[in-house]
């Protein structure tokens, strides 16, 4: 397997500029597959905290950077959908939330919010001992105990301490949900009804908008159950949500304003030549 990733073939969740360079930092092992997108690209070309890889490394090594309510202390580490990050000396939290389009955006959240991570469950089957083992979408797992009421397809907020249920969102309709990957990625809505699809495809799934726009349908599979705290104005917010922009983008905003103010003195200049 190549050490190496070019820009070109990378996930289209990942927040990076595909024709500034030819290759990127490629994801080590760890969650989310492959649309993790590596801690390092978030903190050197999201969020512009750090210049190079070394700097990274001397940060991440003084465990001020925490993911889950985890330091952590590899720059390649994937960074993927509804994770926790916190920067303590900062004092800032955000949720990893998909924008319309795909891409990975940051949404600030309070230090309450932070202790915790919704998680959606993927698998479930029984264990040595009669209790049931959840997986979710990033391939944690969680045992619980055999009598709970979790199905496929619910969402549960995990504890980042102790690993403790919090929170239980069931998948049904008019349930609150959002889209993670299609054509819909990032649009919020309820679910209006779901159609069971016979044999092996996935089932479709009506909802209607929460913005009061067109309703759209999706896939089961791209569809999670979240709680209120996802929508802007919800208890677990601290600001609205922010999509992720690469320096190179910023620059280029910077950039534009800097020529627009040049445009208007000039303008001014030429004014003022008249008036004399």
């Amino acid at each position: 397997m190549s050490n190496h990733q070019k820009r070109l073939s990378v996930p289209n969740s990942w927040p990076v500029e595909r024709k500034e360079e030819t290759y990127t930092t490629k994801a080590g092992a760890g969650p989310h597959g492959e649309g993790g997108v590596p801690l390092l690209i978030v903190l050197r070309d999201v969020l512009g905290y750090v210049d190079s890889r070394k700097e990274a490394r001397y940060a991440l090594g003084q465990d001020s950077v925490l993911v889950n309510g985890t330091p952590v202390s590899e720059e390649r580490r994937p960074i993927g959908m509804f994770d926790i990050l916190a920067f303590r000396e900062r004092e800032e939290y955000y949720r990893v939330f998909p924008d319309e389009g795909g891409r990975l955006s940051l949404t600030p959240i309070d230090a309450d919010a932070a202790g915790s991570k919704l998680g959606k469950i993927v698998g479930k089957r029984q264990v040595p001992g009669g209790d049931t083992q959840l997986t979710l979408h990033d391939g944690r797992t969680l045992v619980v105990e055999d009598d709970s009421p979790y199905s496929n397809n619910d969402s549960i907020v995990v504890s980042n301490e102790g690993e403790e249920v919090v929170a239980h969102f069931t998948y049904e309709e008019g349930a609150l949900v959002t889209a993670v990957r299609g054509a819909h990625a990032g649009r919020i809505g309820t679910i209006d009804e779901i159609q069971v699809t016979p044999g092996s495809s996935d089932n479709n799934v009506l909802i209607e908008d929460f913005e009061g726009d067109e309703d759209f349908e999706t896939v089961e599979e791209y569809v999670v159950v979240i709680d209120e705290n996802f929508v802007e104005g919800g208890d677990g917010a601290s600001g609205t949500e922010e999509e992720i922009k690469t320096e190179a983008e910023t620059e280029t905003e910077t950039e534009t304003e800097a020529d627009a103010d040049d445009d208007a003195d000039d303008e001014d200049a030429d004014d003022g030549g008249d008036d004399e």
